[in-house]
């Protein structure tokens, strides 16, 4: 079978934008920390926002064991799947801890009470910041159900018109 894939690498604001659009259907991600060494700390976690520079944003305790990864190394990975809309995105990034009163009181939620029962002026309540360095997304351009008649057609004449796009983001 022929395969002709899309590549669609993306930067500047349109990798921002990629990576809101991809974030928003899908918050939570594998968060990992602790790169350099085995084993790997991962843990469920929801994003919060990404900026107009593309920084992804998460609420963490200050006592928690990804705070203490990223203060003895900062690189870490996220990964997120969307398998309802076939969307999937790998970032490697740089965290940093923030404290600010005034950015937790912009990215408050509700939810967030369960973790941090003082809200924003709980003294565990820090924030990550990832900073992208490389990311990687893989997408459909319509949407499942014409993927699904595309591969379907491939199987009758042989040549596959993926219906996935994929792409570097640099933000």
């Amino acid at each position: 079978m022929e395969n002709k894939e899309n590549v669609e690498n993306l930067s500047g604001s349109e990798a921002v934008k990629k990576l809101q659009d991809l974030i928003e259907d899908e918050s939570i991600c594998h968060f990992v920390s602790n790169l350099a060494k085995k084993p790997l700390s991962t843990r469920p976690m929801s994003a919060l926002k990404v900026d107009d520079n593309g920084n992804i944003w998460f609420f963490s305790a200050k006592s928690s064991e990804k705070n203490a990864d990223i203060l003895l190394s900062n690189e870490v990975q996220l990964f997120y799947s969307n398998p309802s809309a076939a969307e999937f995105l790998s970032i490697y990034g740089k965290a940093f801890i923030v404290t600010d009163r005034e950015k937790a009181k912009e990215l408050w939620t509700p939810l967030a009470k369960a973790w941090f029962k003082d809200g924003v002026d709980d003294p565990e309540l820090t924030m990550i910041k990832v900073a992208p360095v490389e990311a990687y997304y893989w997408d459909t351009k319509n949407n499942k159900v014409v993927a699904m008649l595309k591969i379907l057609a491939a199987v009758v004449t042989g040549v596959v018109d993926d219906d996935g796009v994929q792409g570097e983001l640099k933000v």
